[in-house]
């Protein structure tokens, strides 16, 4: 279990720096990526205000890159590590592609759907449920977000 975890907090490091992409695009510094058999299949940050797309999400991109490079809509025995609690839209997508596993840092109790406002990936009225860990890197992860939320506003670093 500590392997695990040691691992986790590695694959978070990287999709930190991911997050750091798009804090530096002037984007919402979330930052994601899927790892199969110790190797990165798909990554990806948020996009949104640079592609003018609402569905440019660090999840949705690093899951379109993933279903590519396995040439499969099903991503399975991967793991989806991501700085910020999924929305319901990405907690879909991560349904349908039946990620089997779930990692992400900071929670989202404004729009989170992987345990904080709902659950989607765990739903059992759906027919894919994946594993789920929430709080890896947690500060560090909420500190982007902060920072650049606290830049918007003109407030300064938290």
């Amino acid at each position: 279990m500590a392997d695990s975890l040691a691992a986790d907090a590695l694959w978070m490091k990287e999709a930190v720096a991911e997050a750091e992409k798009a804090r530096a695009q002037e984007e919402v510094p979330v930052g994601a990526l899927l790892v199969r058999d110790g190797q990165i299949i798909g990554r990806g940050h948020n996009v949104t205000e640079q592609q003018r797309d609402p569905t440019g999400h660090a999840e949705m991109v690093a899951i379109r890159q993933a279903a590519v490079t396995a040439e499969s809509r099903r991503l399975l025995d991967a793991t989806l590590y991501v700085t910020l609690e999924p929305c319901a839209m990405c907690a879909g997508a991560i349904v349908l592609a039946r990620v089997p596993r779930l990692v992400f840092g900071a929670f989202d109790p404004k729009t989170g759907a992987c345990g904080s406002l709902r659950n989607v990936v765990q739903d059992r009225r759906l027919n894919h449920r994946c594993e789920l860990i929430g709080g890896v890197l947690e500060e560090e992860c909420a500190v982007l977000l902060k920072r650049f939320f606290s830049g918007l506003r003109g407030v300064g670093d938290p």
